[in-house]
This record gives C-alpha cells, structure tokens and sequence, in this order.
C-alpha cells in the first residue's frame, strides 16, 4: 500500500512539474515580438503585466499553447486611452492563431500589411475602433482564416473580390464602415460551409451577385446600403437560411410567389420598393421571431393563422394597397 501511495504521489508531483514547466515557457521570439507591440503603443498601462521577468503566457491579453508555450491568441479590447497605430511588430508572433482588437476607440491608421504575415491566422477582429483606409486584398494570404471581423471602423472603397477566395472562410463581418461599390460576383460562394454575411451601414450599390442564390447562408445582413435589383434568389424552400436582413435598399421584385427558408427565424425586407403579396407560407414559420415588410409596395390581405399573431401593425405600415388585421384597413 506504501508502494502504490508513494507512486500516486509520484506522478502527481511530475504531471505537477510538467504543467508548471509548461506554463512557464516562454518563447523568446514571441517575448521580443510582444515587448515590441507595447513599446510602439507608448508602452501603456493596459500592458503593465508585460514585464521582462514574468513568463509572456502569464500576461494579460495573452493566450499560449500548452504544450508549445508558443503564443498563439492575442485579445486587446475595451481601453479608450490606448493610442496609436497597429504595430509592425505583430509579425513576429509567427504562430499567432487567434488576433483581436475590439473597442478600442484609440486604435487608428490603416491595416498594416504585417498582419498578411500571420499565416496560422484563423480569426482576425479588428473592430469598433478608428482604423481606416482601405480593406486590404493582402488579407487573401491568410488563407487559414476561417472569421474575418472589421466592423465598427472607418474603412473605405470596395470590398476586394479576393477575400471570397479565401478557401476556410464562412464568417465576414464589414458592417458600419464607409465602403463603396458592388459586392464582387461570386463572393464567398465557392465555402462548404454556412456563410455569415454581413456588410450593412455601408455605401454599397448594384445588384446582388448572381452566385448567392446558390450559396449556403446562415446569415446575411445587407441592411442599410444603396443595393438594387432582384433579391428573390436568395430565397426558396429547403435553404439554411436564418437570419435575413434586406431593409433600407432598393430591391424591387415580386414577392408574391416567393418560398421561403422554413429555418427563417428573422426576415426584414422593410424600406425597398418590392411588390405583389405576402405568401401565406409566412404564417408556418415556427421559428420566425422578426417579420417586417413595411414601406414597400405591397398588396392584398396579410395571412392569418399560425404565428401571425406575433406581429402587429407596424410589420406592414406603409404598403397601401396591403389589408386585412392588425391592420386598420379591412379587405373588401
């Protein structure tokens, strides 16, 4: 019994040791390349954990594999009085996995191209900061990364038909920023997976890209830009489609013979100029919690029955040829 307790507490001391040593490690590439991001920043105090003599795995904002001890997530977010421009020095994290700058309303200057230097990169947030100029095509040699998040900034010109080559990525967020021109044909079309899309608040015009029809959205907000044309391709039974947001567009189709994705838990196609009536497959969806067609040029009676009573008036103001409860209008 001596023997087989004096084992137990072997193996735990050494699995303890091991950890311990794990923890420890400390790659000092990955130590110079951090100390770097904190000087150039002005060696501020959201960094005061980043000191030379404590192992760069324990410091704040920082994640390190662990069994490596290389540093493979850094997550700088919510610190107004952080100043300055995304530093060069961040290409020195040459295992980096996983790199956010969120809410940092300080942050500012362009993307830097160091950051097409990260090749594991598999998400990349850059947002709700002051961050500008262009979305880079650079970014399309990060061809691991799978989420790309630039929302929140103040970029400019057109989304770079590139990015939508990028073989793993599913995930584009682009909203509210200042971009301009047309969604590039085919973008994102080619993923396996279910695409989440979103580039509403933006200066975006033209037609939607033929290739979305055939895509596996998820999600796919295009609200509030200058879009145009006919969007009924996005439709259609047997899609995966959840979460679709059209408002505040010009869109102009016929919405009468429209099927819908029966998975649509949120459907606002609300201020374009479509037509026709509402299909009475509406009423059917179980999931739907948002449906608003209103400002638009619709007509005839709202469907009754099934989760109809969900949605009052407003889901369907200002459509004047539209009748029938929760309207006032009755339908002759």
């Amino acid at each position: 019994m001596k023997t087989l307790t004096f084992l137990v507490l072997l193996i735990a001391a050494s699995t303890a040791a091991a950890a311990a040593g794990s923890k420890d490690r400390c790659h000092s590439g990955d130590k110079a390349a951090l100390l770097a991001i904190k000087a150039a920043l002005g060696n501020p105090y959201h960094f005061a954990s980043w000191t030379p003599d404590n192992p760069c795995c324990d410091w704040y904002d920082v994640d390190c594999d662990p069994t490596t001890g290389r540093v493979v997530g850094l997550s700088v977010f919510q610190d107004a009085n952080l100043t300055g421009a995304i530093p060069d020095a961040i290409a020195g994290l040459v295992h980096l996995q996983n790199l956010m700058f969120h809410h940092l309303p300080g942050i500012s200057g362009p993307i830097p191209p160091a950051i097409a230097k990260l090749s594991n990169l598999s998400q990349l947030t850059i947002s709700n900061t002051a961050v500008s100029g262009p979305v880079p095509s650079f970014l399309a040699a990060l061809t691991k990364l799978t989420l790309l998040d630039l929302s929140f900034n103040s970029l400019t010109g057109a989304i770079p038909a590139s990015l939508g080559a990028i073989p793993n990525l599913s995930g584009i967020d682009l909203s509210r920023n200042r971009l301009t021109g047309g969604i590039p044909a085919g973008f994102l079309s080619k993923s396996a997976d279910q695409i989440y899309l979103w580039l509403s608040h933006n200066n975006l015009t033209g037609s939607i890209p033929a290739e979305f029809a055939g895509a596996n959205f998820a999600h796919l907000d295009l609200s509030r830009n200058a879009l145009a044309g006919d969007a009924s391709g996005l439709f259609g039974r047997g899609k995966e489609l959840q979460y679709l947001d059209l408002s505040r567009n010009a869109f102009s189709f016929d919405l009468t013979g429209v099927e819908l994705p029966e998975q649509l838990d949120v459907l606002d196609v609300s201020h374009n100029a479509i037509y026709g009536g509402i299909p009475a497959q509406v009423a059917n969806l179980t999931n739907l919690q948002l449906f608003n067609v209103s400002y638009n040029r619709l007509f005839g009676p709202v469907p009754t029955g099934g989760n109809m009573g969900r949605f009052n008036a407003y889901s369907y103001q200002h459509n004047k040829c539209l009748c029938g409860a929760p309207l006032a209008n009755a339908c002759k």
